[in-house]
């Protein structure tokens, strides 16, 4: 059993504290990975602020590791001690079910077994990465690329694959039209990536004042949404548009942005409901859908990608001891773009 020091939060108006986790022993598939850095994500704050439910207290946060293996069980085929790996929002699922054996392991139909606020199946809280070790089977274990860094590899398990995994199944590329609504820190990798793919892309913000950035991205435009002319200069514009906020939108206005045929996909999770009227879908045969992160293979595919490419999130290395004021900027919205915690201050 290894003793791991992490960071914790033990209650939902809590700060986070220094504490230490018992990680399991490794059973015959597993790994055990020396977490080097684990990114912040918005899904962090609102599972330790318990706004998505009840939480088993306390927590250690954190789905967007990266590290090195250290240790492998006896069966393990995978990995070897010393390679570079990564952890996404998921460490195990039933393996059985028909989504599971397509490899869209995210939408098992017995519940897949996130990295933090889960039970695991020895019937064991998961802890995630704002921690210096943890224990996941190899098949939920990813090989981060040479030529992608350690640090800048950590927002890529979630912020990279949530966002590429829409773009990819919806068909970004060329001559089609993408808008990624918000500049944060999955906007901005949905801007690199779709750039990468092909696309036209722009950028829809609440103000301009992320432009410079957003065309340095690879968009081609940037509007400002809180410019009532945006929606009509851009009305039937877009085949495609990833909404990345988490916050509450209008969502009929967006869908008047979409082409014949154009698909509005949410990949950020507001914390309450949104409204919607059908007759704005049904009048262009337009589409609503939502997607979450990707399979174990579509990760990998997406590290790949971005290795080939030469994506990488633009990120803001932080110490263990500044995780509350982190939280506090991003709901802020003052972050560019992504902060990842350097885990050896834990």
């Amino acid at each position: 059993m290894t003793i791991a020091k992490a960071r914790a939060v033990y209650g939902a108006k809590e700060q986070f504290q220094a504490t230490e986790n018992k990680r399991r022993e490794l059973d015959l598939q597993d790994v055990l990975i020396e977490i080097k850095y684990a990114g912040i994500c918005h899904s962090d704050i609102h599972t330790a602020h318990g706004e998505w439910g009840a939480v088993n207290y306390p927590l250690v946060p954190g789905h967007e590791i990266a590290g090195i293996v250290t240790e492998i069980g006896s069966e393990v085929t995978k990995y070897q001690v010393g390679d570079r790996v990564g952890v996404g929002c998921m460490v195990d699922s039933c393996k059985e079910c028909v989504n599971c054996l397509k490899g869209e392991e995210q939408y098992c139909l017995k519940g897949n077994i996130p990295t933090y606020a889960g039970v695991d199946k020895y019937g064991e809280p998961t802890q995630g990465g704002y921690s210096t070790h943890i224990v996941v089977t190899e098949d939920f274990v990813v090989k981060i690329p040479d030529n992608i860094p350690l640090d800048a590899a950590a927002p890529l398990l979630c912020a990279g694959i949530t966002t590429y995994s829409p773009l990819r199944r919806w068909g970004a590329g060329p001559a089609k039209k993408v808008a990624v609504v918000g500049l944060g820190g999955l906007g901005h990798m949905a801007v690199k990536i779709a750039h990468a793919m092909g696309a036209e892309v722009t950028v829809l913000s609440q103000t301009l004042s992320k432009k410079e950035d957003g065309l340095q991205f690879g968009a081609t435009s940037y509007y400002a949404t809180s410019n009532p002319e945006t929606f009509e200069i851009l009305a039937g514009t877009f085949d495609l548009i990833i909404n990345t906020v988490s916050a509450s939108i209008d969502l009929n206005a967006y869908f008047s942005l979409l082409s014949l045929d154009g698909t509005m996909v949410n990949v950020g999770a507001p914390g309450e409901p949104l409204s919607l009227n059908v007759m704005a879908l049904i009048g262009h045969r337009r589409s609503f859908a939502g997607s979450m992160i990707g399979g174990i293979q579509e990760t990998q595919e997406m590290l790949n990608f971005c290795a080939e490419h030469s994506i990488v999130p633009n990120i803001e290395i932080i110490s263990a001891d500044q995780i509350d004021e982190a939280y506090k900027r991003v709901l802020a919205s003052d972050v560019k773009y992504r902060f990842v915690i350097d885990t050896s201050t834990i």
